[in-house]
């Protein structure tokens, strides 16, 4: 059997984080969709909404499932018994950024290989940043997210106040 990891914030999971986990499970016999819980950005939903919020996305494929983690991928990837990480490439900019990230990986755990997938055309333009910002200036992010993600959007920019701002990277 082979498993593959699929890490990421995934703040919030987006149609193209959505299609690299579904395109993965048809290549390998698990995906470990896994809920980094503290990088080093600003986040607006906690390690547990995301959770449930990727959880959600994939509720209907039995070949995915989903976890939180700390630490070192590549130390996450051990411990699940992980032997591919999966990684998707939307622009040159990532490819940059994914395969430093993969040499880097490689140095510290060379029996884990990396797979970086392609993604799909209409799902270049996506990144969890920009669902953000258009979610907080209430643009319309229908056609970016699942219902259930804009919802979850509704409710959290509801529930800001002064004493929880929104974080200086969301605002104009």
């Amino acid at each position: 059997m082979v498993r593959a990891l699929f890490p990421g914030t995934f703040d919030p999971i987006h149609y193209g984080h959505i299609d690299i986990g579904e395109r993965a499970s048809r290549l390998f016999d698990e995906v470990v969709m896994a809920v980094y819980d503290k990088p080093l950005k600003s986040l607006l939903f906690s390690p547990e909404e995301r959770i449930a919020l990727v959880t959600e996305a994939y509720k209907d494929n039995p070949k995915i499932r989903v976890t939180g983690y700390s630490g070192l991928t590549v130390e996450f990837a051990r411990r699940i018994e992980a032997q591919v990480i999966v990684r998707g490439l939307r622009v040159f900019s990532d490819f940059e950024f994914e395969f430093r990230m993969a040499l880097a990986n490689h140095r510290l755990a060379p029996d884990i290989e990396i797979v970086a997938l392609i993604t799909a055309e209409e799902h270049t333009f996506l990144s969890s940043t920009t669902v953000r910002e258009i979610a907080m200036l209430n643009g319309d992010i229908s056609s970016m997210v699942p219902p259930y993600v804009e919802q979850a959007f509704r409710e959290k920019v509801a529930s800001l106040d002064d004493s929880n701002p929104i974080p200086n990277s969301l605002r104009d």
